[in-house]
């Protein structure tokens, strides 16, 4: 299949290098935000979800109303809904969509942010209760008569759904997570895993952990990585601005009160952290200068580069078995258009070319 690439719009401007300002959700910046994207030509648009952002469901649903063409992908943490009641409010939101939905699954890297909404489960409970919540979802998006089910987490009687996705059989289910306990869910129920942006024999490694899971399901799983492409016209141009950049992130934790970050509560952020090593650049173009600054945080590894040289990155990755690539700017708007001009072009010209030659 051809490479897939997804963006990311969040309610109102900010990033590492752009300090939050005015409400909570700027109606005008998410309809050009989403609409940029689709012009730019990416495949879906992820919105994310934390414990205290605006409501990632509702945005999709106002930002398809302004759309026609791109997809969406719904950051949805288990555990907060009952599944049974997920699954209406999915397949509801997948046909006003006009089956553009897939649905991102997040058991939770942080205990702190998961207690802001009243859980207390620990890590590898929060996996094993994903992987009930899941395969409930499934069987009330597949199913056509009531059933019950009683579990460690969840118990119910004659579960229906009038609705079901207007995808078949249901709405793509991707996933993230390194630990063991994610691995395994990963693996009965993933159809795209998701990685951060790590190097590219860490990239392999975490592949190879994947198909053996899924393969005892006897499953086939499609795999993402997520990077923030830093590109200039020249490569000097482009290492100029990536370190700009580190010194805004500086500056503005610095304001906001930050001290440089202890690592991020996940195994994600802790592979990110020692993918950075003493160092900051890793396989020539991954720079996680930022990733260190901030704890190993979110996707904030960087491809540095001219749009031909990231692109040519990218497509190295495809060739490890990388379908799907979560991109996105430190000027969240700008660079989503800028992508669109060259490097979405390039990336899909070489990946093409190798699959022709393949």
């Amino acid at each position: 299949m051809s490479v897939e690439f997804i963006g990311m719009i969040q309610q109102r401007k900010v990033s590492e290098t752009h300090a939050p300002t005015g409400p909570a959700i700027d109606v005008d910046y998410v309809r050009a935000f989403a609409q940029a994207h689709e012009n730019a030509g990416f495949d879906r648009i992820l919105v994310p979800h934390s414990s205290s952002s605006p409501d990632a469901t509702l945005t999709i649903a106002y930002a398809a109303s302004v759309t026609s063409r791109v997809n969406f992908m719904l950051a949805h943490r288990p555990g907060f809904v009952s599944p049974t009641l997920a699954a209406r409010q999915l397949a509801t939101l997948d046909h006003f969509s006009g089956g553009r939905l897939a649905v991102h699954f997040i058991s939770g890297g942080s205990d702190e942010d998961q207690r802001r909404d009243g859980d207390y489960l620990s890590h590898d409970e929060r996996y094993a209760r994903t992987d009930e919540y899941l395969q409930i979802l499934r069987r009330v998006w597949t199913e056509h008569e009531p059933f019950d089910h009683e579990g460690r987490f969840y118990r119910f009687e004659k579960a229906f759904s009038e609705v079901k996705p207007r995808q078949s059989p249901h709405v793509p289910i991707y996933f993230g997570g390194a630990s063991a306990p994610a691995l395994e869910v990963a693996g009965k129920h993933a159809d795209v895993y998701a990685l951060w942006g790590e190097s590219k024999q860490q990239v392999l490694e975490q592949i190879t952990r994947v198909r053996a899971e899924a393969a005892k399901h006897g499953r086939t799983v499609r795999f993402s990585v997520s990077f923030r492409p830093i590109l200039a016209a020249t490569e000097k141009a482009a290492w100029e601005r990536a370190e700009h950049i580190l010194e805004e992130t500086r500056r503005l934790r610095v304001e906001q009160g930050f001290a440089r970050g202890g690592p991020q509560q996940s195994e994600g952020a802790r592979r990110l952290l020692a993918a950075a090593g003493d160092g900051v650049r890793v396989d020539d173009r991954l720079w996680t200068a930022v990733a260190r600054e901030i704890g190993g945080r979110s996707n904030s590894t960087a491809l540095v580069g001219t749009p031909a040289q990231v692109a040519q990155t990218l497509a190295e990755y495809r060739d490890l078995g990388v379908t799907t690539f979560l991109i996105r700017g430190f000027d969240p708007l700008e660079d989503a258009i800028d992508y669109g001009k060259e490097l979405i072009p390039a990336t899909r010209e070489l990946t093409s070319r190798a699959r022709q030659a393949a």
